[in-house]
């Protein structure tokens, strides 16, 4: 089928059409109007309300300040129990020193038989826990007053385990083993590498 004359020039007409409705369509518009946003009210009072504001928030800095001092100072407070060492078999060696006091303070004294060094681990995101376990052979009054008076030393420590068994009936000793935990810093907990061993 061939094309008039007639067609050709429709067809022509619909191409430059379409073209112009294109151009029309996509063409970038120019900036639109610039609109202005004028604050609401008086511009006097809503400075005033800011400044009012801002005066009120600078009048709880001084109450802020003093209880972040007293939080502070608590703070230190309750580390002076922290197991001072450079080192976690530092820390360990205190706490073996720390039972020995215990023990020696006891009539007739308790004597250490064994010690076992354990691990320092973490406690919190703060702080470490060194772990010392001991054995030894006393009366059960003198066991009871070890235990009373771990609590009240001035370091940080607890018994975390503890093992009794019967001694020596006739003298009415019992072999005990315990396991003490003392507070350390963050510092000295081994950290723990990507293929799984620890890195100090």
């Amino acid at each position: 089928m061939t094309l008039q004359s007639r067609d050709r020039r429709a067809l022509a007409l619909l191409g430059v059409a379409a073209l112009l409705a294109l151009a029309y369509r996509f063409w970038p518009a120019g900036p639109g109007p610039v609109v202005v946003v004028a604050p609401a009210g008086d511009p006097v009072a809503l400075a005033e309300k800011r400044l009012a504001k801002l005066r009120e928030t600078a009048a709880t800095v001084p109450a802020k300040e003093d209880i972040f001092k007293k939080v502070s100072a608590d703070l230190a407070a309750r580390e002076k129990g922290l197991i001072a060492a450079n080192t976690a078999a530092q820390a360990q060696a205190q706490l073996i020193q720390i039972i020995r006091r215990v023990a020696s303070s006891e009539t007739p004294p308790v004597e250490i038989r064994a010690t076992e060094l354990g691990g320092v681990r973490a406690l919190g995101d703060d702080y470490g826990e060194a772990v010392v376990s001991v054995q030894i052979d006393c009366r059960i009054d003198q066991l009871v007053n070890i235990l009373a008076a771990l609590p009240s030393q001035p370091e940080l420590v607890t018994t975390s385990d503890l093992r009794v068994l019967s001694s020596n009936a006739k003298e009415k000793t019992v072999g005990v083993r315990i396991t003490l935990s003392g507070v350390v810093p963050r510092r000295l907990v081994p950290e723990k590498s990507k293929n799984g061993g620890a890195r100090f």
